[in-house]
């Protein structure tokens, strides 16, 4: 984690990170205000605040209460050498807690992370640098040893150099890229997370056998998903990008509507519109771009080349943002390299759904076969060992497709786990299954499991399986788990043999594509430095319906964007319209604001936790429509979940708006005693929002040039820099 530290006067500092800012000073014995705790003060609470979280976690994880749970810590200094101390954690449990629960607290606390980085001893680098920001040298800790060159299946070159040209790349694109956590918790399965140093929003995790192969994952998947603007997706990514050369890619092109809103012709094919639009409902206007807003200039749209005859075919990027997210995007050493990785995604996911909502019992993979893969074995061993089931599964539905499941079952809360992985491999595939388990996974984290069901409509439902693509925590059939498979193993091998070994893999998954009457649309990427692709299979590889691009399409933030970003300029009349638009179109009460617009609001302000309902209220409010605010400050306070300080300013509102509409009450009998409970500060708050001398309390003004926004703009400084490196490789061309 990247922590800037600012001076502040006298000797207080500020150290900013995330979306948090931290004052520290010195007590006045040591000349200062004693305004705020010393840097080695916060070094000690960490540690005891990181011991109480892993209890909380413990508990958390079992229902036990921790309210009568207490927990100290107190550093004791060796007189001879204060630099040597004995941190003494103590905690106090109640007596009905068992033994084992006794013992299982204490052991959690042992795993405290600032425990053991103090305890391993960490290293200290202190250089100068001519600018901070310039420093864009990648911070991995994973060095290759001496001439290594480490070769794994799917890989054009080894590990080692797999890493070193993908930081580089990321090095001269100016990220800086931070390995924010390592995990290991069984043999043979690391994971690991990496993010943008000066943005964190950006990251990726990646997996592997061994740490090696997990970072390589991971810088590809950061690569890909810079390469492919995910990143940024549904996101507004200001004025000046919307009205740039190009706004996504120097290829892009912009198509006006027809007459009455028609999709313009020149994009999309007659085999997409079959799809994407096979009732005519889908207009033009449905395509604008959310990144952009800027509906002028039309329908941005992105080049695909049609792989049954090389034809290149224009999709809106709109659609492919709301369809498809990351599925098929990824980045590799070669082209080819890409499309295998790209292509058995796009297996994996489809498969994985087909198997899940049709309740498809899978053959196991006999004994035999799996003797075949020891660190795997090793793996499945560790989890086992540690009380969780472990089911392997062939997926490949008899041989047609490179699919492996590995399935955890959690016997202390009855949740599942179904981990799917592909690749032309049979090893490949069944190792992925296994790490893509337990990637960023803790063995605590794996009391969330949902448990299996026999109730088929909820396995099938549609947000069922975005679940699952997500994080694979979707729903599992108890069907799945019959000893009565529906289809026999087969020890299946799509692998290629050779030099060229992932140019024929590329060529068996297109063909398996074709086999299936699929048409296939392919798009290159390699003006960052690095080879991407993203790879679409309309009709199969979406992840959102079809049908969203009409009811629930990203852009429907384009109906609000301004008008919220500039919430404190706008007139009654404005307010109003904006109130009617949010009535209109039957938005989600509980929804975000940030998610609606495409804005990166800090999580800890009001704006980063407002919903719509909240909205509503406020602009009720501003236009004195207070019987209609009323209603939603109860709503608020009965579903909303914020934070106390909110949550007593609504209750202080509440109170004053029940006396302002009754005719028999009068506020200057009550205000008093309103003050004694809520506060001067908060009852200010209050009676100025309701005799309009204070307007949308806890939201700072800002507009469409997104001033104040600093998490935001942190997130677009990312953006501008691939659109740079986009435009320079242009205009060398």
């Amino acid at each position: 984690m990247e922590i800037k530290v600012n001076f502040l006067d006298k000797l207080r500092l500020e150290a900013k990170f995330d979306d948090f800012t931290v004052i520290a000073d010195q007590p006045i014995r040591y000349k200062g205000d004693g305004s705020a705790p010393g840097p080695f003060d916060y070094f000690l609470a960490s540690s005891a605040l990181c011991a109480a979280y892993f209890v909380k976690l413990y508990c958390n994880t079992r229902n036990i209460p921790t309210e009568n749970i207490r927990l100290s810590q107190n550093n004791i200094v060796d007189p001879e050498n204060r630099y040597k101390q004995i941190f003494k954690i103590q905690v106090e449990l109640p007596e009905d807690i068992s033994a084992k629960d006794r013992e299982g607290i204490l052991r959690s606390i042992d795993r405290c992370t600032v425990k053991k980085v103090v305890q391993t001893g960490p290293d200290f680098v202190i250089e100068s640098v001519d600018n901070l920001d310039a420093d864009a040298q990648a911070l991995l800790t994973v060095k290759p040893e001496g001439e290594a060159s480490t070769y794994i299946l799917g890989k054009d070159l080894p590990l080692e150099q797999t890493i070193a040209n993908m930081s580089g790349v990321l090095a001269n694109l100016g990220i800086k890229i931070e390995i924010a956590s390592w995990r290991n918790i069984v043999p043979n399965v690391w994971s690991l997370h990496i993010r943008d140093a000066h943005s964190p929003m950006c990251f990726t995790n990646g997996k592997g056998a061994t740490k090696e192969s997990a970072l390589a994952s991971a810088l590809g998947e950061y690569i890909e998903r810079i390469s492919c603007n995910h990143f940024y997706a549904g996101e507004f990514w200001g004025e000046d990008i919307a009205s740039a050369d190009f706004v996504h890619y120097p290829n892009e092109r912009w198509f006006k509507p027809g007459k009455k809103d028609a999709l313009p012709k020149e994009i999309l094919d007659a085999y997409c519109l079959e799809i994407y639009n096979p009732d005519g409902e889908l207009r033009g206007s449905h395509l604008y771009d959310t990144n952009s807003g800027n509906t002028e200039r039309g329908i941005c749209s992105l080049p695909f080349v049609r792989q049954s005859d090389g034809q290149v075919v224009y999709f809106p990027s709109n659609l492919v943002e709301n369809l498809f997210v990351s599925n098929g995007m990824s980045a590799g050493n070669t082209l080819v390299e890409a499309q295998v990785q790209c292509l058995s995604e796009i297996f994996e996911r489809a498969v994985k759904r087909e198997i899940l909502e049709g309740e498809i019992a899978l053959p196991d993979v006999p004994q035999e076969v799996l003797a075949k893969y020891p660190g795997i074995v090793a793996g499945i061993k560790g989890l086992e060992e540690q009380g969780f089931p472990v089911l392997v599964k062939d997926a490949s539905l008899g041989g047609q497709y490179p699919v492996m499941c590995v399935t955890l079952m959690n016997p202390r809360t009855g949740g599942v786990f179904a981990s799917f992985g592909a690749h032309p491999s049979f090893e490949v595939a069944l190792e992925r299954s296994l790490t893509e388990l337990m990637q960023g996974r803790s063995f605590e984290g794996l009391n969330d499991l949902p448990r299996p069901t026999f109730v088929s409509n909820a396995v099938t439902e549609p947000n069922n399986f975005v679940e699952h693509f997500i994080d694979s925590s979707g729903i599992v059939s108890w069907r799945f788990f019959s000893a009565k498979a529906d289809y026999d193993f087969v020890e299946w091998d799509f692998s290629g043999h050779g030099e060229d070994s992932n140019a024929q893999e590329a060529a068996t998954l297109f063909s398996i594509l074709k086999e299936m009457g699929k048409e296939v649309y392919t798009a290159e990427y390699n003006e960052l430095g690095a080879i991407a692709c993203r790879i679409l299979v309309p009709g199969y590889s979406e992840i959102y319906p079809v049908e969203d691009l009409v009811w629930d399409n990203t852009n429907k933030a384009l109906l609000f964007r301004q008008d919220i970003l500039n919430l404190h300029v706008l007139d009654d009349d404005a307010l109003e319209a904006l109130l009617e638009r949010l009535e209109e179109n039957e938005l989600d009460e509980y929804g975000d604001i940030a998610t609606l617009i495409g804005i990166e609001f800090d999580e800890n302000t009001v704006w980063g936790q407002l919903t719509v309902l909240e909205l509503k209220l406020l602009i009720n409010l501003a236009l004195n429509e207070f019987d209609a605010a009323k209603e939603l400050v109860e709503n608020f306070l009965q579903y909303n979940d914020n934070t106390v300080d909110r949550g007593l300013f609504y209750q202080a509102l509440n109170a004053v708006l029940e006396v302002e509409l009754s005719d028999d009450m009068d506020i200057a009998d009550f205000e008093v005693n309103f003050r004694r409970m809520f506060g001067n500060e908060r009852m200010d708050a209050v009676m100025g929002s309701v005799h309009g001398s204070v307007r949308f309390h806890g939201l700072t003004p800002t507009s469409m040039k997104l001033e104040g926004l600093d998490r935001h703009q942190r997130k677009i400084d990312s953006y501008r820099k691939l659109h740079a490196a986009r435009a320079k490789a242009a205009a060398s061309k």
